[in-house]
């Protein structure tokens, strides 16, 4: 099973639930889980997890070279690229590396083969064992690139797992085109949300990109009780997404996180809960 913990907004306690997640199913089991950090825009999930890194790979994109002794400026090139990388005027062809993808589109179109790849390390993957035992992996992203999409995408290529294991990946916020890379290919969505106007906004946003990629979603209510909120319940109702687990507003969980403790370690209490939260969210979501 493939359980990806997202949030419509950052600050949610999505890795909180995550990195709980992984470490209540991966303590005293034959069978653990592997835990994919896809936030490779900000990682953080190491900072509860404790790794020990035991491999690192550059990773990046493929940008297209012009030979100009074979390029004609026939434009093929340009028209081709959905993205706008590339550029034709009079007789100069631009590249512009920050807007490409890497599809390599460019290259099968030009009739005088005037086009090479060259590889542009954006980011770095590491892999190695949590503290708890478990495999881990991460992607990060090199500071000021833009793209965040092909990181995710080497990292989940990868990292092969066992058999029948099942995989945790810490989704990053929002519900751009990272967070559909990251989920592409989960079986349930777990919605980290809060309580609030803003909270709730960004959760329908990720609930109809549950429907549009038709995952099975439930939800996790963090910081709650702090304040009166039911239009967060109503929304989950109507919109038939069951609320799975409510974590309490509590100064003790937040002083926890803040010294690099899961919420387990802080409230052992939930290990239970989140043991038997993969059950539940096959039970009741759809």
């Amino acid at each position: 099973m493939r359980i990806a913990v997202a949030s419509g907004k950052g600050g949610t306690g999505k890795t909180t639930v995550a990195t709980s997640l992984a470490l209540s199913m991966g303590m005293g089991s034959s069978d653990p889980p592997l835990f994919l950090d896809c936030d490779v825009e900000a990682p953080n999930a190491h900072l509860f997890l404790q790794p020990v890194i035991q491999e690192r790979v550059e990773v990046g994109i493929l940008v297209p070279q012009i030979d100009a002794g074979l390029c004609d400026q026939c434009g093929r090139c340009a028209e081709v690229c959905q993205y706008h990388a590339i550029a034709v005027l009079g007789r100069k062809v631009l590249i512009f590396p920050q807007l490409c993808h890497g599809c390599g589109s460019c290259g099968l179109v030009c009739p005088e083969t005037a086009i090479t790849e060259k590889m542009v390390v954006t980011g770095v993957l590491e892999r190695g064992r949590a503290a708890a035992g478990f495999p881990f992996a991460h992607g990060v992203l090199n500071i000021g690139e833009p793209m965040a999409v092909p990181v995710i995408r080497q990292l989940k290529q990868w990292i092969q797992p066992e058999p029948d294991q099942t995989i945790i990946l810490d989704v990053p916020p929002g519900t751009s085109c990272p967070v559909v890379e990251s989920v592409r290919g989960a079986d349930m969505l777990l919605l980290v949300t809060e309580p609030t106007p803003f909270g709730l906004h960004d959760l329908k946003l990720a609930v109809e990109l549950s429907h549009e990629l038709k995952i099975p979603a439930g939800v996790i209510v963090n910081r709650d009780g702090k304040a009166v909120f039911p239009d967060l319940d109503f929304f989950c109702a109507q919109a038939d997404i069951p609320i799975l687990l409510r974590i309490p507003f509590e100064r003790q969980i937040a002083a926890g996180i803040a010294q690099g403790r899961a919420l387990v370690e802080i409230h052992p209490e939930y290990i239970n809960i989140f043991r038997q939260l993969p059950a539940r969210m096959a039970l009741e979501c759809r």
